[in-house]
C-alpha cells in the first residue's frame, strides 16, 4: 500500500518508521523550514540535507510525485517540500495519515484517499476521515477513534521525569533562532541553549538535550525551541519515542482495518 503522511516531525516520523517496517510504501510532506525539535528522529531533516536516517530507515528529499514514486517503492521514505499536500493531484495512495498536530484540520478531507486517518483533536472520525489517533499520554494513547474526536489539548506537556512545562524551552523573542547546543548534551539548570536576537534561551532543569531547533528558524516569543530530558539517557536522543511508536501502532491498525486485505 501506499500511504502519504501530512508532516515529518518526530510523532509523524514514527509513525513513518512503523509503516515502512510493515512494508508499506511512504511519502511524507512538510513545509520548507521545519520547525521539528527532535530532528535525530525525523525524517523532516532529508529537507535540509537531501536524505536522513531514523532507526536505520532512510528518508530522501524528492522534487516530485514521479521522484516520489520512485523513492518510496526502492524501499526508501520519500520527503517532500509540499505543505498543501498537492502531491495528491499526481499521485495516487491508499492511504493519508494527517500527523501536522495543529490541533484543528487545515484541509484535510476525508475523500482525499480510500483511508484518511488523523491525529489528535481537531478532528471528527465519521466526518473528517475514517479514524483518529489518540495521542493524549495516558491509558488510551494510541487508540484508533472510529467515531468520535480525540481528547481535547491540555495545553500541558506530557510528563517526563516528573517535569511538564519546565522541559520545554520556549523563544524569548521574535526572530530567527541561533542554536549554540547539539542534540544529546548534557545541560544543567541556567545553561544557555540557543539565542534569538541575542536573548539566550535557557533551561530550566538539569537533563539531556532532547531536541531543539536548527540556526535560521523564524521563531517567535513563547514557540517552542527546545526540549530537555530530564532523564538523561542519550539513546532517548536517537531512537523514536514511546509516544510515537504507540501512535503509530493505532495508525496501522486503523489503516488496515478500513482498506487492509479483506476488506479489498
Amino acid at each position: 500500500m501506499m500511504v502519504l503522511i501530512r508532516g515529518a516531525g518526530d510523532l509523524a516520523s514514527g509513525i513513518a518508521l512503523r509503516l515502512h517496517r510493515a512494508h508499506f510504501n511512504v511519502v511524507m510532506t512538510d513545509i520548507s523550514r521545519p520547525t521539528t525539535l527532535r530532528r535525530t528522529v525525523s525524517f523532516s531533516s532529508a529537507i535540509s540535507r537531501g536524505q536522513c536516517a531514523v532507526e536505520g530507515a532512510r528518508g530522501v528529499l524528492v522534487r516530485n510525485a514521479d521522484e516520489a514514486l520512485a523513492v518510496a517503492l526502492s524501499g526508501d521514505i520519500a520527503v517532500i517540500v509540499d505543505p498543501d499536500a498537492l502531491i495528491l493531484r499526481n499521485m495516487a495512495f491508499d492511504a493519508l495519515v494527517d500527523a501536522i498536530m495543529a490541533r484543528r484540520n487545515t484541509g484535510t478531507n476525508i475523500s482525499d484517499a480510500p483511508v484518511v486517518v488523523c491525529l489528535g483533536p481537531g478532528f471528527t472520525a465519521g466526518v473528517d476521515c475514517h479514524a483518529v489517533v489518540e495521542t493524549l499520554r495516558g491509558h488510551c494513547l494510541g487508540r484508533v477513534i472510529t467515531r468520535g474526536s480525540a481528547a481535547p489539548a491540555t495545553g500541558s506537556p506530557g510528563n517526563i521525569g516528573g517535569y511538564t512545562h519546565e522541559r520545554l524551552l520556549r523563544a524569548p523573542d521574535n526572530g530567527l533562532f541561533e542554536q549554540l547546543l547539539d542534540i544529546g548534551a548534557c545541560v544543567k539548570k541556567g545553561d544557555v541553549v540557543g539565542t534569538v536576537n541575542g536573548k539566550p534561551l535557557i533551561c530550566r532543569i538539569d537533563g539531556i538535550l532532547r531536541g531543539v531547533l536548527s540556526s535560521g528558524v523564524p521563531v517567535h516569543r513563547g514557540m517552542k525551541s527546545g526540549d530537555v530530558d530530564p532523564r538523561c539517557e542519550i539513546e532517548h536522543c536517537f531512537t523514536v519515542s514511546d509516544k510515537a511508536l504507540a501512535v503509530g501502532g493505532g495508525v496501522l491498525e486503523a489503516i488496515l482495518h478500513f482498506g487492509g486485505p479483506r476488506r479489498r
